[in-house]
């Protein structure tokens, strides 16, 4: 028995993969970064977990919220140009969808 391996599929796959993780996480870094510029910093309340290595406090969060808010007054950017960059960032949000649901498509109805 002989197993023979097709290298140049195998090089389209390794191509295919690399192109598409930069993507996403590419788009996916601009858009958290527009959501910044446009005055809506992220900020996720930690989950509690009973092993967690690292636990934030509510007087932590409180002030990781009032940081983002002094952000948000701060920003030297007009209405319309926050406006933008929210649309932008959702743009780049859905980039990350399409790539990944582009991927998924191709498992599951290209084998």
């Amino acid at each position: 028995m002989s197993i023979t391996i097709d290298w140049l599929a195998f090089g389209q796959v390794f191509v295919a993969a690399m192109i598409s993780a930069v993507l996403v996480v590419g788009f996916y870094a601009l858009g958290l970064r527009l959501l910044v510029r446009a005055g809506r910093a992220p900020v996720v309340a930690p989950a509690d977990f009973t092993d967690a290595i690292a636990v934030v406090t509510p007087k932590e969060l409180a002030r990781a919220e009032k940081a983002a808010a002094k952000a948000a007054r701060k920003s030297p950017l007009t209405e319309g140009q926050k406006r933008l960059a929210l649309w932008a960032a959702y743009g780049s949000f859905g980039v990350c969808a399409l790539a990944v649901l582009g991927g998924l498509l191709l498992i599951l109805f290209n084998h």
